[in-house]
């Protein structure tokens, strides 16, 4: 299955915060959207990518005063991305050695296109492996 099968299923909606937002405005989005990472960016332009656990380990380090630093000092600007074309299983592998939760997926101009957790990868993975009982069973009875 390619990235694209997967984001018509689940769908291309974003998350999307700027650098200079406050680190509260990025958890009061995160709990809005009942999401774990929000894709940061300049414009179209993608800067980086911020989770939860960023604001945890961040927050451990620096304390409260962290919630009213601008989301720019706690992203991650390295980002692992994929492309609509891309096969979800190569993905799977690549976010388990990099353990990484969330990937953006860009189009071939580089613009964000939709984004892929952990848990579409697992669904994805889990309806794959139902479809191919289904068949064996229609097999075997058949």
């Amino acid at each position: 299955m390619r990235i694209a099968d997967l984001l018509a299923r689940k769908g291309t909606a974003v998350l999307t915060v700027p650098p200079d937002a406050p680190v509260t405005d990025l958890l009061a989005a995160l709990a809005d959207h009942n999401v774990g990472a929000a894709v940061v960016c300049e414009g179209d332009r993608l800067a980086g990518i911020v989770s939860e656990r960023d604001v945890v380990r961040h927050l451990h380090r620096r304390g409260a005063e962290l919630l009213d630093e601008p989301v720019r000092e706690i992203m991650t600007t390295v980002v692992a991305t994929c492309r609509g074309s891309d096969d979800v299983q190569t993905l799977s592998r690549t976010m388990t050695e990099r353990r990484i939760r969330h990937v953006p997926v860009v189009d071939d101009a580089d613009r964000l296109a939709g984004i892929v957790s952990i848990g579409d990868v697992v669904k994805s993975r889990i309806d794959q492996l139902e479809e191919h009982r289904s068949q064996l069973e229609a097999y075997i009875s058949g």
